[in-house]
């Protein structure tokens, strides 16, 4: 493996300028991630619990957000679907509710389209607010409903995803089980993007194995892994086993699980062995969220946090792929985007620049 991905760096350098030709369509659960920075150096009187004086207050895009951020950040030509919460001015009119207006307002500092994200009166948008101090996260606060859309809603999305299928090269489907993506509307999205010859790269999400069949990747974890086998999965071989269970059971042509600190594993349908990919070696420095953190030089390997870094797997390997390159190169770049991200607190994305200069460091 080693002189295999040794001899690919140049090609997947190659590579990164075309990121800025790829159409790619986003699907899925919308989110607002709020970060409140403090300082905490007394506890509370009330409980065993440190009281934050608050600093600042930054918001990200979440959930499939968050992916569309991140194949924005390395070019690409991003259209996003899905649904904020809206309010009622009148019989005809809707409005974004506060946090769904913040959400378009980080949407226009990405630089994506607005147009296909949907207000509905019925929901609201899903916010979720840490609190940082003390250089780590102190609480999450999730503010949400699972209810799943309205038939009017869901119809009026799947047309708009229909009529933008024959511009794209590539759909990501991001499931965080808030209630749009049901078995059924994956389904019809599933068998509209056969239709059109678009492969879908999709996050699922963790209850289900089942809607998503004829993918042409389905990323997961090792722990979203294990709920899907009922077993512990702690080494290479326990891995193994249940990546080709899984590609079986999924119906889909590969299957990537991340691992951590052990890198990643992708299966093949056509291939009969699995391709084990090691972490990424380079020191990372702290950094708050969004912000980048790789100490040149330095070796070891420091995570600060693992928000986004499936989103981040998700949006790299599918926009390689749709850019010309195989899936085991595609991984090895997903992979060390993936390092990047982790050294970065919060929600974070990776620039063509961060991610040339991570392969430069990649001890391989």
């Amino acid at each position: 493996m080693k002189s295999e991905f040794a001899g690919a760096l140049p090609r997947l350098k190659k590579l990164l300028p075309r990121f800025r030709k790829v159409r790619v369509a986003v699907l899925g659960d919308l989110m607002l991630d709020r970060y409140l920075w403090g300082t905490a150096s007394r506890l509370s009187t009330e409980a065993p619990v440190p009281i934050v004086d608050f600093e600042s207050q930054k918001d990200f895009l979440g959930g499939a957000g968050n992916v569309a951020a991140n194949l924005a950040a390395l070019g690409a030509h991003v259209q996003l679907f899905g649904v904020v919460g809206g309010r009622s001015l009148s019989e005809r009119k809707i409005a974004d509710d506060h946090a769904g207006a913040a959400f378009r307002a980080r949407l226009r500092k990405e630089r994506i389209e607005d147009r296909t994200v949907l207000p509905d009166p019925r929901r609201i948008t899903t916010v979720k607010t840490r609190v940082i101090a003390l250089h780590r996260q102190i609480v999450r606060v999730d503010y949400e409903r699972r209810d799943n859309l309205t038939p009017e809603s869901e119809e009026k999305l799947f047309r708009l995803l229909v009529a933008s299928l024959k511009t794209v090269e590539a759909l990501l489907l991001s499931d965080y089980d808030k209630g749009l993506i049901t078995d059924a509307f994956a389904d019809r999205v599933l068998h509209a993007c056969d239709k059109f010859k678009v492969p879908v790269f999709v996050k699922p999400k963790l209850s289900y194995l089942f809607p998503y069949r004829g993918a042409r990747v389905i990323v997961c974890n090792r722990k979203e892994a294990e709920f899907y086998v009922s077993r512990s999965l702690g080494d290479d071989r326990s891995i193994e086993g249940a990546g080709r269970a899984l590609l079986s059971r999924f119906g889909c042509a590969a299957l990537v699980i991340t691992r951590g600190d052990k890198g990643m594993s992708v299966f093949e349908e056509s291939s009969p062995k699995a391709l084990n990919i090691p972490a990424t070696s380079f020191n990372v420095t702290y950094a708050r969220a969004g912000e980048p953190g790789i100490e040149r030089g330095a070796t070891g390997r420091q995570v600060f946090d693992v928000t986004g870094a499936g989103d981040t797997v998700l949006s790299v390997l599918a926009l390689a792929v749709a850019a010309g390159a195989s899936l085991s190169e595609a991984a090895f770049l997903a992979n060390v985007a993936a390092g990047v991200v982790v050294g970065k607190l919060g929600t974070a994305s990776v620039s063509p620049g961060e991610l040339a200069a991570a392969l430069d460091e990649a001890h391989i």
